[in-house]
């Protein structure tokens, strides 16, 4: 856990360099509800029955319906906002994902949260990437339900 103010602020990359390999975090927990997890489905058009069918999925060995492994990985932004902003920057965009598992389900009535480590911040043509460890973890459990590295632009201000 950090001892910093959450979220943090840096505006520069010095202020990131000293960021890497400090865990921000936790968040605050996200309710894993059947209305979520059929929006998420009905928005991407994947109406696999584990995720969507209630009845049949409490008679499979999960025992109930489970979240997409996409949706956890989805909420890797909202979880963000609330650990890192980078509002000192003129710019910021996601770069993409590397290394992305789904090591455990997320079954409906969950509660998930995320940690976040900054791994490495290198300048690049026209800004830093920065690339952030995400842990979203489920509440009881003791394996994650996602693992990924995330990667991001930012664009010093002038």
């Amino acid at each position: 856990m950090t001892d910093h103010e959450l979220p943090v602020r840096p505006a520069t990359f010095a202020e990131l360099e000293k960021l890497i390999g400090q865990e921000l975090g936790p968040t605050q927990w996200y309710d894993v509800t059947q209305e979520r997890i059929d929006a998420f489905a009905d928005a991407t058009n994947d109406h696999q029955w584990i995720h969507v069918d209630p009845a049949r999925a409490a008679s499979s060995p999960l025992g109930s319906t489970i979240a997409h492994g996409l949706f956890s990985l989805s909420l890797g932004p909202q979880f963000s906002y609330q650990l890192i902003a980078f509002d000192g920057f003129a710019h910021s965009l996601n770069y993409g994902y590397d290394k992305v598992r789904f090591p455990a389900p997320v079954p409906v009535g969950s509660r998930i949260r995320m940690r976040s480590t900054i791994i490495s911040a290198e300048q690049v043509s026209g800004g830093i990437q920065i690339t952030t460890k995400q842990v979203v973890e489920r509440e009881g459990s003791d394996k994650p339900v996602v693992v990924a590295e995330s990667v991001a632009r930012v664009v010093e201000s002038s």
